[in-house]
């Protein structure tokens, strides 16, 4: 048992890791200082609990299988898609067996169950995440574009072709006719519903 407790302390220390990589997508666009693969799967599972309840799925599951998406990416990095053609890699089931060897089994089939669930795209869950994914995407390339970064559109463009539910294409329409900070302004002059 300590030893599978010092690999889950092991694991979780590796985690970390996503909150100090950077998405080298941005790097290629030329922002300066992009956003952590941590700060992108954060808000790509907020974004895939309400696709869930929007399209009838499970909210709590879909938020679970964001959070694991990139979890990869502590042994692999955020490889740019430039470089995807030249390099051969392991699958992402693959690299999550070996982050997960060791663990507690509960842990482990945890873990490589959303993995693997993400990785086959057929549940409801797996579909609200993958547009999750997209749409964060989507929503951080405008934000990037409202900052003076006029090489975001690639970014918006491949996105909105991957969406797959009408939710998150709506959502997709709304926060291109939406300016960041909209909800700000509202709040600040007492635009807000009441409760």
């Amino acid at each position: 048992m300590a030893d599978e407790t010092e690999r889950l302390a092991g694991f979780l220390y590796e985690i970390g890791l996503l909150k100090r990589y950077r998405r080298t997508g941005w790097l290629v666009a030329g922002v300066g200082d992009p956003e952590s693969i941590a700060d992108h799967s954060l808000r790509a599972a907020v974004i895939a609990s309400v696709l869930a309840a929007l399209e009838g799925a499970d909210p709590a599951r879909a938020a679970l299988l964001s959070l694991f998406h990139d979890s990869q990416e502590t042994r692999l990095t955020d490889l740019p898609h430039l470089a995807r053609p030249y390099v051969t890699k392991a699958s992402n089931e693959e690299v999550t067996a070996h982050q997960t060897r060791g663990l507690l089994e509960a842990v482990a089939t945890m873990i490589t169950g959303a993995v693997a669930e993400y990785e086959g795209k057929a549940s409801p869950e797996a579909v609200c995440a993958r547009d999750a994914d997209k749409l964060e995407c989507l929503i951080q390339a405008v934000e990037y574009r409202e900052q003076g970064n006029r090489n975001t559109r690639p970014w918006i463009d491949s996105s909105l072709e991957q969406l797959r539910t009408g939710s998150a294409r709506r959502l997709a329409r709304q926060v291109l006719e939406t300016g960041s900070l909209d909800w700000l302004a509202r709040a600040m002059n007492g635009d807000d519903p009441a409760p």
